[in-house]
Order: structure tokens, then C-alpha cells, then sequence
């Protein structure tokens, strides 16, 4: 592979602890960099977790020398300017290797705080978040009104370099909504095809700005063990992109996901059983803006993903 791949460490399926040690094998096995998600809630009481990223991201940094990313949504649990200076922690203490990735939120992970906003509201809320938390980042005393309110805020510990600030948007639309104003994109795919459209309409033909792609499949010894997995703690993969941002409850996924079948996931979720085999598919995705692809392992055990990957077999 010549893009770098990254491993997902998924929050709301595993407890810190154990994701700490997956990121240090994940290093050790060859990966390129690590990517966490950011959770309150879990999407199902199955997946039994969610330990907050940015205190896990200090330890698992510590515990490695590779690049982090994190996707989450300033505004809502997450004040801008506390998100900013989060931020510029963890790039002093590990220049050079954290990169943030800002999202409009879930209302499972924000609607705790009360009062669910409307998308558009939420939008607008995600670029002025985005603008002050660079303006943060870069050194300079801020002050907003309105959606976003920040009164003289200014960091005094900052890293030597501002670090990259993405994007994501889950739909085309997104993408390009996001386009004049983002550094970066942080965008899924389950096939070459759909990611091609989701670049093309963010990137346009310029081949220089930088996207990330989460591609998420399900890894085991055999195809029928890669779906069970699957079946019982990710079938929310399912959903449409309006119930996963709408539901606020682990218990309104799991009466959304229902009805799904096995059947239905196998028809819909990648399954895998070597490395090989999934190295094929990934270079499907090489694309000249993709810079990093963050793989997301279904399976609720990923240390037969990193042996293979090891063994490259």
C-alpha cells in the first residue's frame, strides 16, 4: 500500500484500557498512525462503552511515537475554546503528530446538554467553532457573540506549529458544503466509487488537498465469524445519516436496527478473512488527495487483524 493506513480506535465498543494496548500493538504491527473516535453514549448497550477520547489520547500518544487524529463536535459538550486548548496540549507534548478532525455532531453523543439543534443551526455552529479554534490555535485573543459565544479568550501554551484542522461530512453535499472554508476532509466509503464522489466534490480536479478515508469492514479467522461480529455490534452501520445524527439513545438505535438481518449485513458490510484479501480492496481506494485510510475492524477481536498485518498474509 502507498497510502498510510491508520488504525481506529473505537471508544464506544472497547474500554481505554484496552484500546491503549491495541494502539501499541498497532504501532508495533506496522501501522501508520492511529485515529480515535470521541463517544458519550454508546450506539447500543452491546458495544458497552465510551471513555473520553481526549484523556485517552494523552496516555496512548505517550505510549507511542506514530501520528493521532480524533473526530469530534465542538459547540456542544466541547466549548471551542476548551477544544482549542485540548488541542494545544497534545501538540506540545507530542509535536507534530495530532491532527483534529471537527464534525456537526450526533445527538447521542451532544443532546445530553438539553436542546437538540436543527442541522443548518448545527453547520453554521461548525465553521465559527472551526474559525475560532484555528484563531485559537494560531495565537490570537478571540471574542464571538451570538451562536458561538467566546469572551477574550486566548491560549498561552501553544505548539510550534498549528496542527491541520479537517472536516467531516458523511454525504456528498457535505463535502462540498465544506469545501471553501476546510483544510481537510474527513470522509467514509464502503466502495471506490462512492469515495471518488465524495473528493470530487469537495477537492473538485485539485489533487493537493488532503483527505482521510474511514473505511470499515469486519476481520476474522472466517467470513461466518466476521459477520456475526458484525451483526451484534454494528448493525447501527446500517442507518441513514439523518437517524444517526437524530437518535439520542442506545436504546432508539437498537429499535432502529430491528428489523436488519444478518443477511442484510453481509449484503452490505466488507468481510475478510486474510490480509491479502483486504489489501486488494483497499488499493481500489488509492486516489492522489486520499492521504491516510483509517480502518475500522468490526470484530470484536482485533489482534488476528494485527497478526495478519504483521505477517502480511
Amino acid at each position: 500500500m502507498h497510502i498510510p493506513l491508520a488504525y481506529h480506535a473505537s471508544h464506544e465498543q472497547f474500554p481505554p484500557s484496552q484500546l491503549l494496548r491495541w494502539a501499541i500493538r498497532a504501532e508495533a504491527a506496522g501501522f501508520n498512525a492511529i485515529h480515535s473516535s470521541d463517544h458519550f453514549f454508546p450506539w447500543t448497550n452491546a458495544q458497552g462503552h465510551s471513555g473520553f477520547s481526549l484523556s485517552w489520547l494523552g496516555a496512548a500518544m505517550q505510549a507511542t511515537q506514530i501520528p493521532f487524529s480524533v473526530i469530534c463536535a465542538p459547540g456542544g459538550r466541547y466549548h471551542p475554546a476548551v477544544l482549542a486548548q485540548a488541542t494545544a496540549t497534545l501538540c506540545e507534548l507530542f509535536p507534530n503528530r495530532f491532527s483534529i478532525e471537527l464534525g456537526s455532531g450526533e445527538a447521542l453523543n451532544e443532546a445530553i446538554l438539553g436542546k437538540w439543534p436543527t442541522k443548518a443551526t448545527r453547520n453554521t455552529r461548525l465553521q465559527l467553532c472551526e474559525q475560532a479554534i484555528r484563531l485559537l490555535l494560531e495565537g490570537r485573543e478571540i471574542t464571538m457573540e451570538g451562536l458561538v459565544e467566546i469572551n477574550r479568550a486566548k491560549l498561552f501554551t501553544l505548539p510550534k506549529e498549528r496542527p491541520p484542522i479537517f472536516i467531516a461530512a458523511v454525504s456528498e453535499e457535505t463535502a462540498a458544503r465544506v469545501s471553501d472554508w476546510s483544510e481537510g476532509l474527513l470522509t467514509t466509503a464502503s466502495t471506490p466509487e462512492e469515495a471518488q464522489r465524495k473528493i470530487k466534490a469537495y477537492a473538485g480536479d485539485d489533487d493537493s488537498r488532503p483527505v482521510f478515508l474511514q473505511y470499515a469492514f469486519s476481520f476474522a479467522p472466517t467470513k461466518e465469524e466476521a459477520l456475526e461480529s458484525a451483526y451484534q455490534y454494528w448493525k447501527t452501520m446500517l442507518l441513514e445519516p439523518e437517524q444517526l445524527a437524530e437518535l439520542k439513545r442506545p436504546e432508539h438505535f437498537e429499535a432502529a436496527t430491528a428489523h436488519i438481518t444478518r443477511e442484510d449485513m453481509s449484503g452490505k458490510v466488507p468481510l475478510f478473512t486474510s490480509w491479502k484479501e483486504l489489501e486488494a480492496a483497499l488499493k481500489r481506494f488509492e486516489h492522489p488527495n486520499i492521504r491516510r485510510i483509517i480502518l475500522h475492524n468490526l470484530h470484536h477481536d482485533h489482534d488476528y487483524l494485527f497478526d495478519a498485518f504483521e505477517r502480511k498474509d
